[in-house]
């Protein structure tokens, strides 16, 4: 089963806390995440990437790296993350391996039809709430593309944007297999207790 907690770990909020926030997100129990820091160096996306991976593995958690399939394939990791501007998901998974997952995000009805017929193994839509993690957001999509996406693919869909403990269940009614979430739960006082708040409410689902 597609985990219904994906926490994302954006460098660019945590910057050096990025290694002991992950540890405490585990150890409440969420096993997917992604790091994403769109103004690191290669060197220290590597770095950081590198021992966010071994953690990762020791806890059976999965570790997706954002856009940089050369990070991902170099670190290990489980898998690398596309934006529409990326590579394509059979080029990044000739990079990464057939045993990493890659997703792919997408923002129209038309991107996930295309992302459908593609090898991606999972496909994130959004942003469905407004949102300020992101640089240059697009408008958010709201929850109908969500239901509208489930009809055309049985992949599973990753609802990101905006995504806070009060709107994640809306998600995942509309169709969503899991809720990609940044800022409700990175920047909590009690990264952990946020993380056990959302998998007890969407365990619940």
């Amino acid at each position: 089963m597609f985990p219904r907690l994906y926490a994302v770990l954006d460098g660019s909020i945590l910057g050096p806390a990025v290694e002991a926030s992950a540890q405490k997100l585990i150890a409440a129990g969420v096993r997917l995440f992604q790091y994403r820091h769109k103004k690191a160096s290669s060197r220290q996306l590597f770095t950081v990437c590198q021992n966010l991976s071994r953690n990762m593995k020791a806890a059976e958690a999965r570790f997706v790296v954002n856009d940089r399939c050369d990070i991902a394939r170099l670190t290990a990791s489980g898998g690398v993350h596309l934006g529409q501007e990326d590579l394509d998901p059979k080029e990044a998974r000739a990079i990464v391996g057939g045993e990493s997952w890659v997703g792919l995000s997408t923002h129209t009805l038309g991107e996930v039809e295309a992302a459908a017929t593609t090898t991606a193994d999972y496909i994130a839509i959004g942003p469905i709430f407004p949102t300020i993690s992101k640089e240059g957001a697009r408008p958010p999509v709201g929850l109908g593309l969500i239901r509208e996406a489930r009809k055309i693919t049985d992949k599973p869909l990753v609802a990101i944007g905006g995504i806070t403990l009060e709107t994640a269940p809306e998600a995942l009614a509309a169709g969503a297999d899991s809720v990609a979430v940044i800022r409700d739960l990175i920047e909590a006082a009690d990264v952990g207790a946020r993380a056990r708040q959302y998998l007890e409410v969407l365990r619940a689902l």
